[in-house]
């Protein structure tokens, strides 16, 4: 079982970014978003606030991550590689940061659509992959890193956050706003970009009054800008704006 998982992690590794984005939308095609919560729509608006606030606790994890130490997880050609055993910042706190941020915001997503099936085999599926991912991982380290890397995990947690370690883990750093912006801004537009077709998709399917037309038309308005943005700071970071930032630690 763990070669297969080690040979799944290899895979996702090098075609995550393809390969997530297509997962989700074929999910959210395969189950509508529920207009209601067992049939209340006060409920719905309840789960809908904790979704987002999951999934603002994985975009905090995230720039946490980069405000203080950014690591390179694109690897080397789309492979497993790193030059160095990074254990500071929020490497302190857990193995994979990025990761756990990035679970978070999946799950806020999924619950934020709301289909059961979702939900369910969305958070299963995403997370037995990122398993996979770190399988791999763990392995190159161990092999490149030895007894340091060894060392490091026991005394880190996989996926928990040692939340005591981050004072002494940070000791002597600051944390560059600006940094989190070059580095993560996509991941913050297409959560946003999600979020925002997830609702429309769920005032689409449902029959459109006035009311819902106006809601409709503030969605639309809300991704076009998401859009711009993004596309802004693109376009300033390819002037050159963010090249001192961007240099991975």
């Amino acid at each position: 079982m763990k070669i297969l998982m080690l040979a799944f992690g290899t895979f996702f590794f090098k075609y995550r970014n393809q390969a997530f984005p297509l997962i989700i939308v074929a999910l959210f095609i395969a189950a509508p978003p529920p207009t209601t919560v067992l049939g209340s729509a006060a409920l719905e608006q309840t789960k809908d606030i904790i979704a987002l606030l999951i999934v603002l606790a994985g975009l905090v994890l995230r720039a946490t991550v980069i405000g203080y130490a950014y690591i390179k997880r694109g690897g080397l050609n789309k492979r497993v590689y790193a030059n160095d055993l990074v254990t500071e910042g929020m490497f302190g706190v857990c193995r994979n940061p990025l990761y756990v941020g990035n679970m978070l915001i999946y799950a806020g997503l999924f619950l934020f659509h709301g289909n059961p099936v979702v939900v369910v085999v969305g958070s299963l599926l995403f997370g037995f992959i990122y398993q996979c991912i770190v399988y791999a991982e763990e392995e190159f380290l161990a092999n490149k890193f030895g007894e340091a890397y060894s060392a490091y995990c026991r005394d880190v947690p996989r996926w928990g956050l040692k939340l005591s370690a981050f004072s002494a883990s940070t000791e002597g750093m600051a944390f560059n706003m600006r940094r989190v912006i070059a580095k993560d801004y996509s991941t913050m537009s297409s959560t946003l970009i999600a979020l925002l077709a997830t609702e429309f998709y769920r005032v689409a399917a449902d029959s459109i009054t006035d009311q819902e037309l106006s809601y409709a038309i503030v969605l639309i308005g809300l991704f076009v800008g998401v859009i711009a943005l993004t596309g802004l700071v693109s376009s300033l970071k390819k002037m050159g704006v963010f090249d001192e930032l961007t240099v991975a630690r």
